[in-house]
């Protein structure tokens, strides 16, 4: 992803405060990301930066629509993502940080940028729901009649033996 500069932002520049920034992710963003499971989409991510004499705190919001499948007909689908992120960077690297360090990006004394690439992808891939499914009825009709065709319906409950003594002793109480 390191192809994609549109998501820098030069904070040497800015003042101390809060800064507001905005980013339109689309198809060029998703084509970088080279994801299977995200094919395209149209998120906006709003990036509200506060700058510190020593730290920089990226508040990430992303909202929009991503192109995916289903997971339950392998169908295109249309998946709303709505999701939120705080990232904070330290403009001293080197410095050691209390408990913190899994939290805190260092970033070299001597950087005068930040790429949120990175940080806007992954914000997008974990608002994504874990099963991603159309609504119900929404199916690729063919792919649901294949799925009943092949589904246990004698209404006996075939699984591993030593679960069935298990059973009977529970019963036994």
């Amino acid at each position: 992803m390191d192809a994609l500069k549109d998501h820098t932002i030069e904070f040497v520049a800015l003042k101390d405060g809060v800064h507001q920034f905005h980013f339109e992710l689309g198809t060029r963003f998703f084509n970088a990301a080279s994801d299977e499971l995200l094919d395209d989409g149209l998120v906006t991510a709003d990036v509200e930066l506060e700058k510190g004499p020593a730290m920089l705190v990226a508040q990430i919001h992303c909202h929009g629509t991503v192109h995916t499948t289903c997971d339950h007909c392998n169908g295109p689908l249309d998946q709303p993502v709505d999701g939120r992120q705080r990232e904070v960077f330290h403009l001293n690297g080197r410095q050691r940080f209390d408990g913190m360090e899994d939290d805190v990006v260092g970033l070299d004394p001597d950087d005068h940028a930040i790429e949120l690439t990175h940080y806007l992808y992954e914000c997008v891939r974990l608002a994504m729901p874990t099963r991603r499914l159309h609504a119900q009825g929404q199916c690729d009709p063919e792919v649901e009649a294949a799925l009943a065709r092949h589904q246990h319906t004698d209404g006996t409950e075939q699984g591993d033996p030593r679960w069935a003594a298990l059973r009977t002793l529970k019963q036994q109480r």
